[in-house]
């Protein structure tokens, strides 16, 4: 019987993902932050897409590309295996593991890791990562967590004026 899992899920709140990411990555598909995929880049020389999924970008499994808003998702054992396998795959083709146990090892540990930032937290919430560098060009990741919001009422913050009637001045007297 699987013992509950909970991982990241990329999901799309908008469009957005798909104008900042070089590829972004689908709703619905297990991830990982990726912070790996930046070591050894030459930070000077990234257009602004790869500073973007640097700073803001979880790794999609499938399609390997970004998303900047994960929800906690539930899993099963099998869902964890498929996840570790595809990204050891992704770690043999695209960046030579030595070998597939090598590559195996730092799938699991990149999962066990995802698994590790949604303990704790309920279904649906909402993850986000923020990446820089410290001082001494080591990459430093942090996390965020929200409740993931429902129908927004954007009338509660805005006041919308018809384009012929003057915006009312306020002025304030001494």
């Amino acid at each position: 019987m699987d013992r509950p899992y909970k991982l990241p899920k990329t999901i799309r709140l908008d469009e957005s993902d798909t104008h900042v990411f070089q590829t972004a990555a689908p709703g619905g598909e297990w991830a990982i932050p990726g912070g790996f995929e930046f070591a050894g880049w030459d930070f000077d020389a990234l257009s602004s897409k790869q500073r973007f999924a640097f700073a803001q970008g979880f790794l999609g499994l499938g399609s390997f590309g970004r998303s900047t808003v994960v929800a906690v998702a539930g899993a099963t054992d099998e869902d964890l295996e498929m996840a570790m396998e595809t990204l050891a795959d992704h770690l043999c083709e695209k960046y030579g593991a030595p070998s597939r146990e090598a590559a195996r090892a730092a799938a699991a540990q990149e999962i066990a890791f995802a698994e590790e930032l949604c303990e704790g937290l309920s279904a649906n919430r909402l993850l986000m990562v923020e990446r820089n560098l410290d001082d001494d060009g080591q990459i430093v990741e942090r996390f965020r967590s929200a409740e993931k919001p429902g129908r927004l009422d954007h009338t509660k913050i805005w006041t919308l004026v018809p384009d012929d009637e003057p915006a009312a001045a306020t002025s304030k007297e001494d």
